[in-house]
């Protein structure tokens, strides 16, 4: 049987914990001052506190440690700045003891350890902590024993194993909103939007927005002949690993398109999937490797490269700003095509006439009208490189008329862009507030409503002060019907029967209000020592305050 969904009073909701906002936490000074650090930096159950943003940048260190031993394979980079490297390795070195020795001090309070007989034993001897001090042990090493760098280099890679601290929570997170679900069900909680993605959804999309990032940023260098040639190994040795992280994420989200609600149908489903504009941009990302790859013996395919560029377009999935922009493209379409139509009209005709004007005195310039085309585009653009300029006068005048209707004409288009995105944010907006009125009209809202609204509020950008406003206006609108129903007699408010459904909700709530102030004990007590309530009335009061 399914369980009711949870409800939350609208007079119990505050607009910073309606969006998820981050909260100031709510943390005592008077505790002792070991149990008061670890509620400030350790605590994973404290909203507000600072251990998201310490496993935040801790996490970020790891990463950037990982690259920089990379670099360090390479001595045309590492010996010129082999002082840079090592103040770089020394301060990661502090920053992990530091986070050691606060974890050891701290132990005997985390939930973990401080039920053992020697918490601070138990933390030592604790997978993670393991894995901390193998992070920090071969720096130590080297000063006091003999070891080969090379080996001591191998061992620093164990830091990439503290990121487990982070994964392993949302790991757990994600299998208990997985249990009992399908294996395909759960590849596509991990690649597609859904209740059930979790935290590990989050870190899912940054691992492949990471990568994204370093895939481009090594197609942009790998054009510097200079580092190029430095490097050439690790820029292949890097998108094949890019290439292949993209690929199975390409195959997963094939694979799992099926558990979306327009993509059912085995066949047809995926086909549909794979001609989605998203889904197509993530097979651009790949196809450049393998076509070159397999058909490289027969054509040469090292003009593709370039393409690989459009793994950047992979970054629009996680942003609505594209979407938006199309919205905003199609809604005003008609305008933008009759200006586009007089751009176009204007630039043959300026072009036309410039060939006509200088063709005579400058035959290697204005050789042709689409020559003339490319000198009009550029004029009416206000850009003007001069590689080509008009020689005679009545070329010259017209230049000046052109350049004076460009900047009106090219100018309508950016205005009409920028003017309709921001009106259909305000769209938007207005959009979600109409709906948040909607949802709380019944004064409470269920968990898959407070879950609809932070993301559509996180989306539109929605502000904790926006949301209190509505929330104000929401509160004196049904305090105001309320009122107005109060100042009816029962005869006139049963004649309208949503009119009777809200006065018997507000009764109840009533009731309930009362039970929260009142000595629930005290208050039966009485009630039966003096018999002013019968069975049934005593009945309807513990049913209603017991729903809370």
């Amino acid at each position: 049987m399914e369980e009711p969904r949870k409800a939350i009073q609208i007079s119990d909701l505050d607009a910073a914990s309606l969006l998820g906002a981050e909260v100031e936490a709510d943390i005592s000074p008077d505790l002792p001052r070991r149990q008061w650090l670890y509620a400030w930096l350790l605590d994973p159950n404290i909203p507000g506190n600072y251990q998201k943003s310490i496993d935040k940048w801790i996490a970020i260190l790891i990463v950037v440690n990982l690259f920089t031993m990379v670099l360090e394979q390479v001595p045309a980079i590492f010996e010129p700045y082999k002082n840079w490297f090592h103040a770089f390795d020394v301060f990661s070195i502090a920053v992990f003891v530091i986070e050691y020795l606060t974890r050891f001090f701290l132990a005997p309070e985390d939930e973990e350890f401080k039920t053992k007989g020697s918490p601070r034993l138990a933390y030592v001897f604790s997978p993670f902590a393991i894995i901390d001090l193998l992070a920090i042990l071969p720096f130590f090493l080297q000063a006091i024993v003999p070891v080969d760098l090379r080996a001591l280099r191998f061992l620093r890679l164990l830091r990439i194993l503290k990121i487990f601290r982070i994964l392993l929570p949302a790991w757990s997170e994600f299998k208990d909103l997985n249990r009992e679900r399908t294996f395909r069900q759960k590849i596509h909680a991990l690649v597609f939007n859904s209740p059930y993605g979790g935290n590990l959804k989050d870190f899912f999309d940054v691992f492949i927005g990471v990568w994204v990032l370093i895939s481009v940023i090594a197609v942009v260098l790998e054009s510097v002949a200079s580092v190029s040639y430095l490097i050439n190994i690790e820029f292949v040795i890097l998108d094949t690993i890019a290439v292949a992280v993209f690929t199975i994420e390409y195959m997963m989200r094939i694979y799992a398109s099926v558990e979306e609600p327009a993509h059912h149908n085995p066949v047809f489903g995926r086909i549909k999937q794979i001609t989605n504009p998203s889904t197509f941009i993530d097979l651009l990302a790949i196809l450049p490797f393998f076509l070159e790859v397999f058909l490289h013996q027969v054509l040469d395919l090292r003009f593709l490269r370039v393409f690989r560029l459009a793994r950047l377009l992979k970054l629009t999935r996680g942003s609505d700003a594209t979407a938006t922009l199309f919205k905003v493209i199609k809604r005003e379409w008609p305008v933008m095509s009759a200006a586009a139509f007089i751009m176009i009209l204007l630039i043959v005709l300026t072009a036309s006439l410039g060939y006509l004007f200088e063709h005579a005195a400058q035959p290697d310039k204005f050789e042709n009208i689409p020559t003339a085309i490319y000198w009009a585009v550029i004029t009416l653009a206000s850009v003007g490189y001069g590689d080509i300029s008009p020689v005679t006068p009545i070329g010259r005048a017209m230049t000046v008329v052109m350049a004076l209707l460009g900047i009106g004409i090219f100018a309508i288009p950016a205005g009409l862009l920028a003017s309709a995105f921001s009106d259909q944010l305000h769209k938007e907006r207005d959009t979600l507030k109409a709906d948040i009125l909607k949802m709380l009209k019944d004064g409470q809202l269920d968990d898959e409503e407070i879950a609809l609204l932070r993301s559509e509020a996180k989306r539109l950008h929605l502000t904790v002060e926006e949301m209190n406003h509505i929330l104000e206006v929401l509160n004196l609108e049904l305090e105001n019907a309320r009122n107005s129903l109060l100042q009816l007699p029962p005869n006139v408010i049963a004649q309208n029967l949503q009119h009777s459904i809200e006065h018997y909700k507000y009764l109840l709530s009533q009731i309930s209000q009362l039970g929260i102030y009142v000595d629930k004990a005290a208050f039966l007590e009485k009630a039966k020592t003096d018999d002013r309530l019968t069975a049934s009335e005593i009945d309807i009061w513990n049913r209603i305050n017991e729903s809370r």
